[in-house]
């Protein structure tokens, strides 16, 4: 057995920084065992030790990084505060996720696209039906006001998370077109003053859809 200094769960969490950027920069079938831990500060063996393949780290990165992402989405929507206010607190904290995982969408629709039964992981982590029904039930009389039906709420849902992910996903091409865009910090200030913006474009967009 293998024996380190480092306290357990500190060399998880080296590796799982590092695997996760590795991931994310070069996807799953550019990605290297010895690549990962050598931006953990380890050695392979150690690495091995902890994640006997590069399909087990793999699996425990994409699903550490949805349990986090789908986690926050479920609490925001949970507390017992208006619609608009829970809006505006996913696209808030959804955002800040999002810059601080900024190749997290591309990431995922390339290895979707390459490995369709990590679509199956997705359903058995996330229960959207669990959560389309928890926000209209509590906002049933707010959502009927802007004239939306539990059969327009999937269009909704759709709606709100595009407004933090498109950006992402197509960074590259947005940061060819606008200026405003072609450095890291400008982009992520541009996000950040997108959370009021967009936040008060669907509420707007509601009012307007009342009968």
């Amino acid at each position: 057995m293998i024996k380190t200094s480092v306290p357990d769960s500190h060399t998880k969490e080296k590796i799982f920084m590092a695997a996760s950027e590795i991931f994310e920069e070069k996807g799953y079938t550019g990605a290297r065992m010895q690549e990962i831990a050598d931006r953990a500060g380890i050695n392979k063996a150690l690495l091995h030790y902890y994640f006997s393949t590069k399909e087990q780290l793999f699996k425990a990165v994409f699903q550490v990084l949805l349990k986090k992402m789908f986690e926050k989405i479920f609490s925001i929507f949970s507390e017992e505060i208006s619609f608009k206010e829970k809006i505006r607190r996913f696209l808030d904290e959804h955002i800040e996720f999002m810059i601080k995982n900024p190749k997290l969408p591309i990431f995922l629709l390339n290895e979707l696209s390459q490995n369709p039964a990590l679509l199956q992981e997705i359903r058995e982590m996330v229960n959207y039906q669990e959560l389309r029904d928890m926000i209209y039930t509590r906002h049933a009389k707010e959502l009927k006001g802007y004239g939306i039906r539990k059969n327009d709420m999937p269009q909704l849902m759709v709606t709100v998370v595009s407004f933090s992910i498109f950006p992402f996903a197509a960074r590259d091409m947005l940061t060819v077109i606008m200026p405003q865009m072609d450095d890291a910090k400008k982009f992520n200030a541009f996000m950040r003053e997108r959370k009021e913006f967009a936040t008060d474009f669907v509420v707007t967009a509601l009012k307007h859809r009342k009968k």
